[in-house]
Formats: structure tokens, C-alpha cells, sequence
């Protein structure tokens, strides 16, 4: 490029460059003169924005035309896609219950819709800087009166954690009418993951659950009512991935089908905030003699000298509509409560068994007659078409039914801690309860009713068999805990008279483990129905105790008073009594029993199990099937073959609890007698020591299982000898042995069993395997007696609400480690004389049974 042409290229761009930077400048010149002129025009002049004032707006301010809103317990307003409460300045303070429920679950994790999520007791507070606060309420101490000193104490020891915090946007200020409400934004709380509202850290780590994954969680209604909020959000999470591992090693928690399938699992929640009562119900003060679910917490007052428990009975309110009403009532009058209790039946049950559960529950009208009341308490279908319902609104009850392989039903409530009321409940139940159902009535009625020795009950007799879970299941849900010992109250001949037991059932409370009559004999004629449990006499007693309405008294400890001449009255009848699920050492105490005698009820029991056992695979068969019914029908006769032998041995060592109030004659604690213990060592040596080998048919064990059954009785075997042998059991037997001779002690126990296990020892004669499998592991107990646990635990309750008394017992430090060595010597003698058996393999059985105890004895 020559030099004029560079020339060139400078001034055009140099031309460019000033002709822009001109333009520039008449545009900001432009620019400026526009803006003076439309200052100095008045017309076009603006003011200053105004910046926006904080704090909350007036309401109508902000909750305008355009929001969707609600009125009810709390005022709901759903406005530019956010969702906001309004609260009114007398809920402030108030106890609120908040109980969370599944209302869709992800499948495989034993979880489903209709169940308790988690409940909490919350109240809203102002707060400073315009916001409201929502606390959680714990109820461990408390002070009856606020105006005395001790209640700052109590004050100052229990604060209520802060589980939120709102922003109030808005303030209604009704001066006229003295009403002034705020109103908060509810949105991020609910669709986020705030733990009364959603699931808690235990539940997470069992299901492999981890953080929320907002994008896909939302609220998807709100609803309000007079007396509750119910809030429904669908929340999806994400999971903790699986780990790889070449070696075994322990993993917490299980993962959902979905969650290995999609990396998340998405759950659909019902959120219930239930206004409580202002004024509590009045608490029952709870009685061990009588058995219902309690509540408790501390109580400090000022004038006493200790730290009292408040411990209250957990039931329904029932109250007398008017004073009128509570007048007829008190002269003997049927009156109807002002609120009945109501339990609705999902609709996802099957249809054929809906009369059967609503039955189940119109049983418990009888009971609640006795307390006074007509029409207390009955089963309502779902209104289906009914849109303003919902199964998970808490003010419902409700019967659910889960489509899950579980064998249950359980029956669970929500009440208030300050008082017990129950506030509602859901029955939980399992569609494979009638599996469960199907197994007991066959194994134990089949002997005395055909229409058991089937694989598939009819629908009338399945439907009976529902009801009676339907009616134990629902006690729960009025409160009432397991009676165990209704059914030792019961003599055991009258479980095979058939008048008695129309007269009395088999058993005085439908709340006991007493499932069917499986004494009753195929000679005795037994209707069908009294093969059933029903609402007994004890049911009717704590129903009377539970829900009597008592206005003549001023307070809960004059009414405990009324109530314990009432219990002290009914304790004249053995049938009466309440036997808890929790004593381990009462033979009265027991699930799945039967009658005042373990030993004779059981044998009758056998004797049905011997007739039942060889029908199984007539009853089982199904063409194209294999043999799995049969194999689980089988297991099924097993397990209540071994039920009978742990009634029995309950009564070894054993000691009768009866709950006594300082106005009752006789003692708590009373041992069982020698004569019944040594029945039921004789009872062990006839029915298991003494090789049952029925119990193992051989034409079915061919057809569901590879052995023969030596190792399964040998195993059953070492099971009761331990149980027999424990440390607990005897460290008991040699207290109370030491009290009175005529007590059952050790060495007598032992030598009982040795009458039976080692007869062909002291007979000189020769054992089969089942009788050498047992002598050897006898031996074997009995050596490790000689260096026994020094951790061995006796546990002893010194009352329902007490807790345990609980002392270590060292036993190389007792009698036991010595009776232990005395009788290996003896059945070391015996063995020398006996080693010289014809039998060549009860000669070498012998001889390892000699050198065996050699070494026990003398280790060197």
C-alpha cells in the first residue's frame, strides 16, 4: 500500500470517528432540552416515588378480590399461588393437636395410606418484630396453678422449642366488635419439610430417604372447618444411593421399589391442626386393677413435699347432653352422650365384609349400656358422595383397609396429653388378618367344627372371625389395653359345657390373646359360637369403670375414691380382674391361653392337635398346587403345640402379681404353689421330653420339608430346657425356696426332670436318637450351670406404672453353680453302671456323656 492511499485511510476514519462522537452529543443535547422542558411544564411534572411502607398491610389491602378464601378454624387464603392463614388474636395460646397421616405411600416399605405419621401438640405466640411463632408443646412437668411461685421453677425448666416462624403480612383490626386477626404465609412450611409436618429422622433413615426435593413437592388443598385445618401436600425426596460392597456388611434402613427404580419416592400427606378443648377433660386417675393405656407426666405443686406423677386413663369424652339428662341417668336411666363415638368403615374394604367390621363394633353397645349410656358407640358406612368428608380429616374415625400381606389389625388412638381424652382414631387393617384367622380357627377348632377343616373359609364363617378382630381391635381404640389374665379366671371342665358357656363365653374379656375354645372335645357338641370370644364380663366392667359419668364429685381424686369402692367390689369376682401383658412370671398372665389349669388345657389342646395333624393334606389339597398350604398349615399346628408347652412353663417358678391397694386384704406377690409347679414338670416330661414324635408325620414331612424331624424335636427341646434353666427362673425359685420348704425348689426341679430325661440311664438300658439328643443336651445345660452368666438378670415389676425393680444377680455367686455339680455326680454314677448297654451306639452315647462331664468337673 503506497503512501497517499494510507493517507486516505486516516482521514475517513478519523472523519468517522468525530462525525460519531458529533452525533453523541446532539442526542445528549436533545436529550436535555427534552428534560427541562418537561420540568417546566406543570402538566407533565412527576412526583418522587413513594418508597413502600413495612410491617403489615391493612387487610384489605392485602387480601383483595382476587384471593380464593375460606372462614373456619383458621381464616385460608390462596392468592398468587401462595397460601396464607389468617389466625384470630383467641387462638393465640390455645393448644392445637397436629396429627400428619399418609395419604398415599410409596409400595414395599410396610407403609400405607390411612397411617399415623407423627402427632404433636403446637400453640401459636406473637412474637417480636411482627411475626408469630409456633410452638411445640411438650407435657413432662407441669404446675396445676400458674399463680404460685413454683410455677416460674417449672416454667424455667421446660421451654417450648420454636418449630416456626412467620412474618405477619397482614393485620385485621375489627375495634368494633374487639376481633383482630393475622394473617401469615404458609406456603414454604408445608411444601417444605418441617418435621411435624412431614417425616421424622428415624422413619428417613429407615426407608433411605434424605433431603426434599422442592420442584416436585407442593400443596395440593387446604381446607378449613370450625374446629380443624386440614392441609394435603404431595412431597417427593431423594434417596441415599446404594452402596457397593464385596463383603457383607450391616445397612441401615430398607429401599423402596420406587426408590431404586427412580432415584426418588414421592408420598401424599394429610396434615390435621385440631383446636383442643379450652377446658380439658377431667383426667381419671389411672387404677392398675383395671386396665387401660394411661398418659403421665410430673406435677410440682406448692404445698407438697416431693415431686408428684400424674398418671390418667386414656378415653373418650362422654357426657350427658343436658343437666336433665344427667339427673335420669343418676336414677338408673339408659341416656344418649352428647357426642357419641363414631367409627366409619373405609370404603376400600371389600363390601362382603363391611357388616362384619361395623358388627364388631356395635358389640361394644352392651358394655357402654352398663355405664349408662344407649347409643354410645356404633359403625358407620363412608358416605361416599358425601365431598365435604375425607378419611384422614381428624375429626373422623375410621376403619382402614390396607391392601398388605402383613397378618394384622391393630387399634390405635390420638388423644390429648393434658387430660387422655381420645380425640380419634384409625383401626389399622391388614387385607392378610384372614389368613392369620384362617390358621388359628383351623388348628384349633377343627377337631370339634367341619366347617374349619377347610383351605378357604366360607364368607359367613370368615365374616364371624372378622367381627371378633373388628370388637378387639376397637377396645383398643377406647382405651382398653390386653387383659392376658381374663381367660385363667375361666375353670378349665367348663370350656367343654356348652350351657356355661353361653351363659359366661370362654373367656370374660374379648380383650385377652384367648382366641378359640381349642379345649372343647369332639363328644362335648359345642355350639359354634361358643367356640368364639365375645364382649365379656370384664369388658363390661371397664367400660362401667372408664365411662361412668360421676358429677357428684369436685375433682378427680374424690371421684378416684367412688372408683376404688367400685373396683374393690368387683375384685370379689375373679372374672373381673385385669391380668397385664407385661408380667413375666405370672402363669395367669398369657397370650393365646386358655382356662384356670395350663397343664389340663393343654392336654386337651394336644388331643385336638392329634386328631387335626393327620387330616392337614386332605383339608390342604388343591389340584395343580404344591404342597405350600399343606407345609404352612402344618407349621401352624408346630407353633401351637409349642404355645401349649410355654403356657405350662410359665407356672415353673412362677408367681402370681395381683395388683392390692393399701384397703384390700391380702398380698401382691404370692408364689405358685409347689404342687401346681411339679404338674406342669410332669406335664413337660409327658408331652415333650417323651419324644412326641406325632408331631412329625411323617407323610407330610415327605412332602414339604428334606429332614425327618430328629433335629427339629431336638431343637424345641434345648429351646423349653433353657427357658427351664434360666438364670432369672431360678435365682426365683431359690429366694422363695428359702422362705419355705414348701416351696419348689432347684434341686427338686431337677431331680423331676431327671426322672423322665435320663430314665434309660437309670434303667440300664438303651436310648434311640431322639432320647440320646436330649440326654445330651440336658448334660450340656447342666455344665454351663457349673460358670452360669454373671450378667444373669432377675427382672421383678412392682406395679403396672412403676416400671421394673430390677436386680443383677451374680448366679456363680448362688446355690446353682453347687446343685449343678451335685447332679452331674450323680448322673456321672449312674452312667458308669449303665455304660455297659447291649446297644453299641447307647454304649458310645453313654461313654461321651461320662467323659463329658469328666472334663466339666475336673478341666485339668
Amino acid at each position: 500500500m503506497n503512501k497517499s492511499r494510507l493517507m486516505l485511510v486516516f482521514l475517513l476514519c478519523t472523519l468517522t470517528v468525530f462525525g460519531a462522537e458529533a452525533q453523541r452529543k446532539e442526542k445528549k443535547k436533545k436529550k436535555k432540552d427534552e428534560s427541562a422542558v418537561a420540568v417546566s411544564d406543570s402538566t407533565t411534572k412527576k412526583e418522587p416515588e413513594k418508597k413502600e411502607k413495612k410491617g403489615p398491610k391493612a387487610f384489605s389491602d392485602f387480601i383483595d378480590s382476587t384471593a380464593v378464601s375460606q372462614t373456619g378454624l383458621y381464616g385460608v387464603h390462596f392468592k398468587d399461588d401462595k397460601w396464607f392463614f389468617e389466625i384470630a388474636d383467641s387462638l393465640l395460646g390455645r393448644e392445637i393437636m397436629t396429627i400428619s397421616r399418609y395419604s398415599q405411600t410409596a409400595a414395599g416399605g410396610s407403609i400405607y395410606g390411612g397411617e399415623l405419621v407423627n402427632r404433636q401438640v403446637v400453640k401459636w405466640e406473637k412474637g417480636p418484630k411482627d411475626k408469630l411463632f409456633l410452638r411445640s408443646i411438650s407435657y413432662v412437668i407441669m404446675s396445676p396453678d400458674s399463680t404460685k411461685p413454683i410455677a416460674t421453677a417449672v416454667k424455667n425448666s421446660s421451654a417450648d422449642p420454636i418449630v416456626g416462624a412467620f412474618e405477619i403480612k397482614a393485620i385485621k383490626d375489627d375495634t368494633v366488635n374487639g376481633f383482630k386477626s393475622y394473617v401469615i404465609d404458609v406456603t414454604s412450611t408445608f411444601e417444605g419439610d418441617e418435621q411435624i409436618f412431614s417425616l421424622d429422622p428415624t422413619t428417613k433413615q429407615r426407608l433411605n430417604i434424605t433431603s426434599l426435593k422442592s420442584d416436585r413437592s407442593f400443596i395440593s388443598s387446604i381446607k378449613t372447618y370450625p374446629i380443624n385445618t386440614e392441609i394435603k401436600t404431595v412431597k417427593t425426596y431423594g434417596v441415599t444411593p446404594p452402596r457397593i460392597s464385596l463383603s457383607p456388611s450391616p445397612s441401615v434402613g430398607r429401599y423402596l421399589p420406587a426408590s431404586r427404580d427412580a432415584g426418588v419416592v414421592t408420598m401424599e400427606f394429610n396434615n390435621s391442626m385440631v383446636l383442643l378443648p379450652k377446658v380439658p377433660m377431667r383426667k381419671r386417675l389411672f387404677d392398675a386393677r383395671v386396665g387401660y393405656f394411661a398418659n403421665q407426666y410430673g406435677v410440682f405443686e406448692e404445698e407438697s413435699q416431693k415431686a408428684d406423677t400424674d398418671v390418667f386413663a386414656v378415653r373418650w369424652r362422654l357426657e350427658p347432653k343436658s343437666t336433665l339428662d344427667a339427673a335420669r341417668q343418676q336414677k338408673g336411666e339408659l341416656i344418649e352422650p352428647a357426642k357419641p363415638i363414631v367409627y366409619y368403615i373405609d370404603p376400600a374394604t371389600p363390601d362382603k365384609w363391611k357388616p362384619y367390621i361395623k358388627q364388631g363394633i356395635d358389640d361394644w353397645s352392651v358394655a357402654f349400656e352398663g355405664a349408662g349410656w344407649k347409643n354410645a358407640i356404633r359403625g358407620e358406612y363412608w358416605p361416599e358422595d358425601d365431598t365435604t368428608m375425607s378419611l384422614e380429616d381428624a375429626r373422623f374415625s375410621v376403619v382402614r383397609y390396607f391392601a398388605s400381606p402383613i397378618s394384622n389389625a391393630y387399634g390405635p388412638n390420638v388423644h390429648d396429653p393434658r387430660s387422655g381424652e381420645i380425640i380419634e382414631s384409625h383401626i389399622g387393617w391388614y387385607h392378610n388378618v384372614m389368613r392369620l384367622l384362617r390358621n388359628w380357627y383351623l388348628v384349633q377348632t377343627a377337631a370339634v367344627d367341619p366347617q374349619a377343616r377347610e383351605m378357604e373359609f366360607d364368607d359367613r364363617l370368615m365374616g364371624e372371625l372378622i367381627r371378633f378382630v373388628s370388637s378387639h381391635e376397637v377396645g383398643h381404640t377406647l382405651g382398653l389395653r390386653h387383659n392376658m389374665g381374663a381367660s385363667s379366671a375361666t375353670p378349665v371342665e367348663k370350656l367343654r359345657d356348652n350351657d356355661w358357656l353361653t351363659a359366661n363365653g370362654h373367656t370374660s374379656s374379648i380383650m385377652d390373646y384367648a382366641r378359640f375354645n381349642y379345649v372343647a372335645q369332639p363328644e362335648d357338641s359345642i355350639a359354634v359360637e361358643n367356640l368364639f370370644p365375645g364382649i365379656g364380663a370384664y369388658d363390661k366392667w371397664a367400660i362401667k369403670w372408664g365411662y361412668s359419668y360421676i358429677p357428684e364429685t369436685e375433682n378427680e381424686d374424690q371421684e378416684k375414691l367412688i372408683l376404688n369402692e367400685w373396683t374393690k367390689e368387683a375384685y370379689e369376682n375373679p372374672a373381673l380382674h385385669f391380668g397385664t401383658e407385661i408380667s413375666p412370671y405370672d402363669p395367669r398372665y398369657q397370650t393365646e391361653d386358655l382356662g384356670d389349669n395350663a397343664m389340663k388345657a393343654s392336654e386337651y389342646g394336644i388331643r385336638n392337635l392329634k386328631r387335626i395333624l393327620p387330616n392337614l393334606e386332605e383339608w390342604s389339597t388343591k389340584d395343580a398346587e404344591s404342597y405350600k398350604e399343606l407345609k404352612e398349615l402344618n407349621d401352624a399346628v408346630a407353633s401351637q403345640y409349642r404355645r401349649y408347652m410355654g403356657h405350662v412353663l410359665k407356672n415353673i417358678g412362677g408367681v402370681y402379681d395381683s395388683p392390692k391397694t393399701y384397703d384390700m386384704d391380702g398380698s401382691q406377690f404370692e408364689v405358685v404353689p409347689k404342687s401346681t409347679q411339679k404338674e406342669a414338670v410332669d406335664f413337660i416330661n409327658k408331652q415333650l421330653f417323651d419324644s412326641p414324635i406325632w408331631l412329625f408325620d411323617e407323610n407330610i414331612y415327605a412332602k414339604t420339608k428334606a429332614e425327618t424331624g430328629v433335629e427339629a424335636l431336638k431343637s424345641l427341646q434345648s429351646i423349653i430346657l433353657n427357658q427351664v434353666l434360666s438364670g432369672e427362673r431360678m435365682a426365683r425359685m431359690l429366694e422363695y425356696s428359702a422362705l419355705s420348704a414348701e416351696n419348689y425348689s432347684v434341686d427338686e426341679l431337677l431331680t423331676d426332670m431327671e426322672k423322665e430325661v435320663l430314665k434309660e440311664v437309670r434303667g440300664r438300658v438303651s436310648a434311640d436318637i431322639y432320647r440320646r439328643n436330649l440326654q445330651k443336651v440336658y448334660v450340656s445345660k447342666l455344665i454351663d450351670l457349673l460358670e452360669p452368666d454373671k450378667a444373669a438378670m432377675r427382672s421383678i415389676p412392682v406395679g403396672i406404672t412403676a416400671g421394673y425393680d430390677t436386680r443383677i444377680v451374680d448366679l456363680s455367686e448362688t446355690d446353682i453353680p453347687s446343685i449343678a455339680r451335685g447332679h452331674l455326680i450323680e448322673i456321672q454314677r449312674a452312667l458308669a453302671l449303665a455304660v455297659r448297654v447291649s446297644d453299641k451306639l447307647t454304649r458310645y452315647h453313654y461313654q461321651d456323656l461320662q467323659k463329658r462331664i469328666e472334663q466339666a468337673l475336673d478341666p485339668q
